[in-house]
């Protein structure tokens, strides 16, 4: 049930571009369960339907809350392709949801008793880093493995200039190693 940490110092197995999608909810009024719930269990409903069909290119995610208001799910995609085709999809479940809040939105229905936000980001490869210790997966380990650490560098500048097309030391680690 409880995810065992992983000894030491590790990082990230990610390679290539990462795309992370913030995707959450806010309760503005606590009392209007009935307009909130059901998009609390549409979000629930999607990262099952999600679980369940690797190829639609959901990597990993969490879930987090920012207040008792706000909660949130940090996501790792493939590709924003990939996102993009989930979000489209008209036999995916967000399609659904989404059309049923837009027609709520049209009918003038919406009452403005939850609100909905996303940020997407794509983020190029060499733009991003990481480091845990003693941590069980989470994040973008979680989504994409872990490595011991002195495979991508011990230092931020060498883990951000690690790129998967080369094998081993990343460019930075190999100049220093020369250096000294």
């Amino acid at each position: 049930m409880f995810a065992k940490p992983t000894p030491g110092y590790t990082t990230a197995a990610a390679t290539g571009d990462t795309v992370v999608l913030l995707i959450g909810m806010r309760i503005n009024r606590f009392w209007a369960v009935h307009h909130w719930g059901p998009v609390m269990m549409a979000m629930f409903r999607m990262l099952s339907e999600l679980a369940k069909a690797p190829e639609r290119g959901l990597r990993g995610r969490v879930m987090l809350t920012a207040s008792p208001r706000t909660y949130y799910i940090v996501q790792y995609w493939e590709s924003k392709e990939k996102l993009y085709a989930y979000a489209a999809a008209p036999d995916a479940f967000h399609h659904k949801a989404w059309g049923m809040v837009n027609r709520k939105v049209r009918g003038g229905k919406a009452r403005q008793h939850v609100g909905l936000w996303h940020e997407t980001y794509v983020v190029p490869e060499g733009s991003y880093e990481s480091i845990y210790f003693d941590m069980p997966p989470f994040g973008l380990v979680a989504a994409t493995g872990s490595l011991p650490l002195d495979r991508r560098g011990r230092r931020a500048a060498d883990r951000f200039a690690f790129r998967s097309k080369g094998e081993g030391v990343p460019e930075a680690a190999a100049a220093e190693e020369k250096a000294r």
